[in-house]
């Protein structure tokens, strides 16, 4: 199965997040240097996973503002339903030598996965589906964006984005499908406005598809400054003559650039954002030059980026980037917040719960749009720490696996830092013992939400809340630091005491 190079860069129990995490513990895959999955017997609740109570979806919904999460459609669950120590992932994606070779240079196409799951029977890819909407229903989403990388009803891309359309209808037509036409795919780029048009108005006839409160149709064009405004109109001249109105939300990668051209046709604005921290100061414009031309914006909100095939990476200070982008869309104004990226595990941007990240991404996501929706920061009630590291130096290059070609910062990134971060959200101040390599340390943390840092060691990681003496919260780290890895991988694992 190959992978196309998108855009400008190219259960035994199921996981649920804030409610029923799937059942799954670490272990060796055969045939691949990463870490994967297999199911045993650990879950975790509602009651217990998130740092505070998650309102019911109503409320959530209710709320003018929206949060979807960009969902990727080469990476579905599961591929073909096999157990995860020989699945398509394990064998192909993660292992160096997999399909014939190809990305052996590189060390393997990606360096995470979705969370694995045990074969199921019946229609896996529809039930895959349906769980990934149920997940992120329970986190607080109102929908996903889908990237229309191909509407041809022979395309493995179109099928899956049929079946995420039915998944939606039939788990919660409130849960809403954002059609985002991908303006940089081949396929996309063959239709002049009429014929997109037509192809759009027939997904456009399930009521998961989202629409606006007076009917218009939502349609977010990924780089949309690939075609001209005038195209745009005649597009929303062909949908009305089909009769659909549309609202246009062009999601351009220079919106500095393009969107004053934009205004007439369009309902709202986004673009594709950074990846990090100190490339997020100009959020506050970007959304108050929209709102003065009467424009939503969407701000897009990511974790981190790298990219093994492409050689690139952002430095994402850990989970500071996602804090700063969510911190500076809330306090700017967003209308809408687009999690860039539900599950593309090529560029290392999935919020999904994966085999890397133990949900915790998902999780904080949660919090922070919380305060979005309901403008006041949810009360922390359960003590819950985050533990975010790499498993190498920044600067290393492995090659006992072979790699030859390695990731470098991007330009303009922030400086490539070697840190383990606690990420604490406590009920009252209490004291945080760390193992950071094997080196003990107990400070003081406040109440409320503080990031604390340490100095990247090899060996194991894990952190301990305590207050009064008594253990509020624990976390160990099941990915070892370590100086000789098989393979370069610069992605943020995280773990949550809230998912043991």
């Amino acid at each position: 199965m190959k992978i196309i190079k998108r855009r400008y860069r190219v259960l035994a129990a199921p996981f649920v997040a804030g409610g029923l995490v799937a059942t799954w513990a670490w272990a060796g895959a055969p045939g691949s240097p990463h870490v994967q999955a297999t199911t045993t017997g650990t879950t975790a609740t509602a009651s217990t996973a998130l740092p505070f109570d998650l309102p019911p979806t109503a409320t959530l919904r209710s709320s003018t503002h929206k949060v979807f999460a960009h969902y990727f459609t080469a990476y579905p669950v599961s591929l073909d339903n096999k157990a995860a120590d020989t699945d398509y992932y394990t064998r192909n994606y993660l292992n160096p030598a997999g399909e014939g070779g190809i990305h052996q240079a590189y060390g393997g196409l990606l360096r995470d996965r979705p969370l694995p799951r045990a074969p199921i029977s019946g229609d896996y890819k529809l039930e895959d589906m349906k769980q990934e909407v149920r997940s992120a229903i329970a986190a607080g989403l109102d929908g996903f964006t889908v990237d229309l990388l191909n509407l041809s009803t022979t395309s493995v891309h179109r099928q899956r984005v049929d079946l995420l359309i039915k998944a939606a209808e039939q788990v919660d037509p409130g849960f809403k499908i954002v059609l985002m036409p991908d303006m940089t795919a081949t396929q996309i780029k063959s239709y002049d406005a009429a014929g997109l048009a037509a192809e759009l108005n027939k997904l456009a006839a399930s009521p998961a598809v989202h629409r606006l409160g007076d009917g218009r149709l939502v349609v977010s064009p990924f780089k949309a400054e690939n075609r001209t405004p005038s195209w745009y109109a005649d597009f929303n001249a062909a949908m009305a003559k089909l009769g659909t109105k549309v609202a246009l939300v062009p999601l351009f990668l220079n919106f500095t650039a393009n969107y004053q051209a934009y205004a007439s046709v369009s309902y709202g604005f986004s673009n594709w954002g950074n990846r990090s921290p100190n490339q997020q100061g100009g959020i506050a414009g970007a959304i108050s030059a929209s709102h003065g031309l009467g424009k939503v914006w969407m701000q897009p909100v990511a974790v981190q980026d790298e990219r093994p095939n492409q050689a690139v990476y952002d430095e994402a200070d850990n989970t500071e980037n996602l804090r700063t982008t969510w911190q500076n869309a809330i306090s700017g104004g967003a209308d809408w917040v687009q999690l860039t990226t539900w599950n593309d595990f090529s560029e290392g941007t999935q919020f999904a719960p994966s085999a890397h990240n133990d949900g915790a991404y998902l999780d904080l996501a949660s919090y922070y749009l919380t305060r979005l929706k309901t403008g006041q920061w949810p009360a922390i009630v359960r003590d819950t720490l985050y533990l975010t590291h790499r498993t190498h130096a920044a600067a290393l290059n492995p090659t006992a696996g072979g790699q030859t070609k390695f990731m470098v910062p991007r330009s303009g990134t922030s400086t490539p830092r070697d840190t383990v971060e606690i990420l604490s959200f406590l009920t009252a101040a209490g004291q945080i013992t760390s193992s950071i390599g094997g080196t003990t340390t107990t400070y003081n943390a406040p109440a409320g939400v503080q990031a604390h840092l340490f100095p990247l060691a090899n060996g194991t990681n894990s952190a301990t809340a305590i207050r009064s003496g008594k253990t509020t919260a624990s976390v160990t780290s099941p990915f070892t630091v370590t100086a000789n890895p098989p393979v370069q991988d610069l992605q943020y694992n995280a773990t949550t005491s809230g998912r043991p």
